[in-house]
């Protein structure tokens, strides 16, 4: 059943090379081996990410992928302590205060990898 099978996230990416750098370097993640002419990380909890090329590298307009963390401030400030530029948004329904929006039961940032994916860390706001 589904229920109990895993999750993969897919990160589409247009240059396997520059992007390994920008997780590697800046995001800070492990590669645990290659596949298919693509690089597969382990994070949390045995969760894995699988970025692979592809020509439609960065074209959606959605989050790709989300890290569930403990706190958010710390991770934000890690990561821009390693060069991770954080997205600011002031829209209806989203407002970012140092890089960090405080709505919906969560706290969250989000960023952008070198290939124009968008991704993000968020810690869930108990209610």
């Amino acid at each position: 059943m589904l229920t109990n099978s895993p999750i993969v996230a897919y990160i589409p990416v247009a240059d396997v090379q520059r992007a390994r750098k920008f997780y590697e370097e800046k995001v800070g993640l492990k590669p645990k081996e290659t596949y298919a002419g693509g690089v597969i990380y382990e994070c949390g909890n045995g969760s894995r990410a699988f970025m692979y090329p592809t020509p439609g590298a960065g074209t959606s307009k959605a989050s790709t992928l989300f890290w569930a963390v403990d706190d958010v401030e710390a991770e934000v400030a890690e990561l821009k302590g390693r060069g991770v530029q954080f997205e600011e948004y002031n829209a209806p329904g989203i407002k970012t205060e140092n890089s960090i929006s405080n709505a919906g039961g969560a706290k969250t940032a989000w960023f952008k990898d070198t290939e124009g994916n968008i991704l993000a860390v968020s810690q869930r706001i108990p209610t």
